[in-house]
């Protein structure tokens, strides 16, 4: 663990993600498997919210109680996977914003391709959590914020179930000041930077497409 990357550890994630590593495992128990594996990241990317307080009366008494400071959270999904992931942080987080990007990497280059993007207003003011199921090559999670910066977002993270070592370090290289959140760090890339020992594609094991 770094200031850059975070592996959570805890060991529900960890369950729920050799279940979801497994081949055998059906699209809807691999779907509900991600959006309950979402939810429980979530907890730790967003566990340094800021807080402020307000004046409330409970049965007993009145007191200042905390609450979120600032604008709503804005969660933006990389398509089409990050949908999967996003699910599930919307349960913990129902008035966040949300925003998507479309990317898909070429294979040949395996470089990002953008074909759609539609965001929030508000990014300078608003902590932004994108999120994709792999942080593999990096490409597209570093042009996905590359977009989130040029609409003002300075305030980003990145939440994901995979990181490759090779993902990890060009995103390092490319934002630094991005924090990286995920359930494990495998070993390596193969020859078409897919992740290894990986669970596969994740959006054809969430959609059933392949």
């Amino acid at each position: 663990m770094t200031d850059h990357l975070t592996i959570v550890t805890h060991p529900l994630v960890q369950h729920k993600l050799t279940l979801m590593r497994d081949k055998n495992t059906s699209t809807g128990e691999f779907r509900a498997l991600l959006r309950e594996i979402s939810a429980l990241l979530a907890y730790e990317v967003t566990r340094e919210l800021e807080l402020t307080t307000r004046a409330i009366e409970t049965p007993m008494q009145e007191m200042d109680a905390p609450v979120l400071k600032g604008k709503k959270l804005a969660l933006v999904s990389i398509l089409r996977a990050g949908n999967g992931l996003l699910d599930g942080v919307l349960e913990l987080i129902p008035s966040a914003r949300v925003g998507f990007i479309g990317l898909y990497r070429d294979e040949a280059t395996l470089k990002p391709v953008q074909y759609y993007c539609k965001l929030p207003e508000g990014l300078e003011d608003r902590l932004v959590i994108v999120v994709d199921p792999m942080l593999a090559t990096g490409n597209s999670s570093a042009a996905a914020v590359d977009l989130l910066k040029a609409a003002g977002a300075t305030n980003i993270r990145f939440m994901c179930l995979l990181a490759a070592p090779e993902g990890v370090a060009r995103m390092a290289e490319a934002h630094p000041d991005v924090p990286i959140v995920t359930a494990a760090l495998d070993k390596r890339l193969n020859d078409k930077g897919y992740i290894l020992p990986g669970l596969g594609d994740a959006g054809d094991r969430m959609f059933g497409t392949k």
